[in-house]
């Protein structure tokens, strides 16, 4: 990491470049990071990974594969909702990513370089926008909340600490997690209108 004056200079220098809303986010994004090389950061981006795409997909094709087993019908159809939120909100995400490219604060704060626009590098340094954790934890606990409603505390609650800790370890901007959880929310809603069509009346 830079020495903090640079860092500082570098945040100016990015801010100044562009409007006042980022600019604004690309100030907040680096001051929620000032701790990303603390020694207990690797603990915290370990627990974290609990939102990743792997974890998360894995963990909805399992409560699906576990519902099915066992002959649990309700079970069952939370990993359908969980992963079926989480692979639409994994596809919108990517597509994003894709199409839109931004370096993480992280590269800002070790680099100082700070770049976005249209058409980047399909590298994970240039794609902090949008948050794919935050995209997919908030669809998945969305989905949980909806099939389960005791346990959409701790589903919510699971999916703000994993939108955190992208924050605190530099790995996105406010704006990004702020977007990513909003497709998360999004890809839960259209889900659930499919899947809710085709099931039997009560």
């Amino acid at each position: 990491m830079l020495a903090p004056n640079d860092i500082r200079d570098a945040t100016e220098r990015a801010a100044g470049s562009v409007g006042p809303i980022e600019a604004a986010d690309i100030r907040a994004g680096v001051a929620l990071a000032g701790g990303k090389d603390h020694p207990v950061m690797p603990a915290v981006i370990a627990a974290g990974e609990v939102g990743s795409w792997e974890a998360l997909l894995a963990m909805s094709a399992g409560t699906l594969a576990w519902g099915l087993v066992t002959r649990d019908r309700g079970l069952a159809e939370t990993g359908g909702r969980m992963l079926a939120a989480g692979m639409l909100a994994s596809l919108v995400k990517t597509s994003l990513k894709r199409t839109l490219h931004r370096t993480r604060p992280n590269v800002l704060m070790d680099t100082g370089r700070y770049v976005r626009g249209p058409m980047g590098p399909n590298d994970g340094p240039w794609q902090s926008f949008p948050s794919g954790h935050a995209a997919l934890s908030t669809a998945v606990a969305r989905a949980v909340a909806r099939a389960r409603p005791e346990l959409a505390g701790a589903a919510y609650a699971t999916a703000a600490g994993v939108i955190a800790v992208q924050l605190v370890r530099g790995a996105h901007f406010p704006v990004d997690v702020v977007v990513g959880a909003a497709i998360g929310v999004a890809a839960e809603a259209v889900t659930d209108r499919v899947i809710s069509a085709q099931l039997p009346e009560e």
